[in-house]
């Protein structure tokens, strides 16, 4: 059962170099978790808000992150030099890495649209490997799944699901059935009509909750 704004509990909290949210609840994940890590683009303008919490780690390729900070902040930096991912994956497979598997993702959406898509798609790779990475933004979250999952959010909540190859896509709870979709709009737009719902799959599907 997911409830998205009591039950999860990130181990670690990815900061993208996207728009840094000002809602409720990623600030409070924010607050709340001891290790914060900035992918090296993030790293420029977040260290220079010193209202915000500590970083523990700073990971990425190096080529977006300050000379200065760099020397700065050497002990903490850890680099990857490869360019067959992006950095959020680089944050998140050093984390994992560490046995760290539960991880919240902020600043992922934002100023470049096919950033976002990346980072949002990149959610359901994540989840194949064993990891509940989920991005929160200023208007709801993104939570990868697959099989049977129990969703809890208030009646009334705007939900959409997105398709990522699952077969036998089935709802409960939701306003539209659900059917196998074969493109990302058609299961867009969808509101619950109970305290909770559930999706049931074979394969992996992605959804985005709203916040109310």
């Amino acid at each position: 059962m997911t409830d998205i704004y009591s039950s999860f509990r990130p181990e670690a909290v990815v900061v993208d170099a996207g728009d840094f949210p000002t809602a409720p609840l990623p600030l409070r994940l924010l607050a709340e978790c001891e290790r914060i890590v900035c992918c090296d683009g993030a790293a420029n303008s977040y260290i220079a808000d010193p209202a915000l919490p500590g970083v523990w780690r700073i990971v990425g390729d190096g080529d977006s992150l300050s000379p200065d900070l760099a020397r700065k902040y050497a002990a903490i930096v850890r680099r990857n030099p490869d360019q067959e991912t992006n950095d959020q994956t680089k944050a998140v497979s050093y984390l994992a890495a560490r046995g760290i598997t539960r991880i919240a993702i902020i600043g992922a959406t934002g100023r470049r649209e096919d950033h976002t898509i990346g980072n949002v798609s990149l959610l359901v790779d994540y989840l194949a490997r064993g990891i509940d990475a989920r991005i929160f933004t200023d208007y709801g979250v993104f939570i990868a799944a697959t099989g049977r999952r129990e969703f809890v959010c208030p009646e009334g909540t705007q939900v959409s699901v997105f398709n990522f190859g699952a077969v036998g896509l089935h709802a409960e709870g939701l306003r539209y059935p659900l059917r196998d979709f074969t493109s990302w709009w058609q299961g867009t737009l969808n509101e619950t009509v109970a305290p909770r719902f559930v999706i049931s799959a074979s394969g992996p599907y992605l959804v985005f909750i709203n916040y109310q």
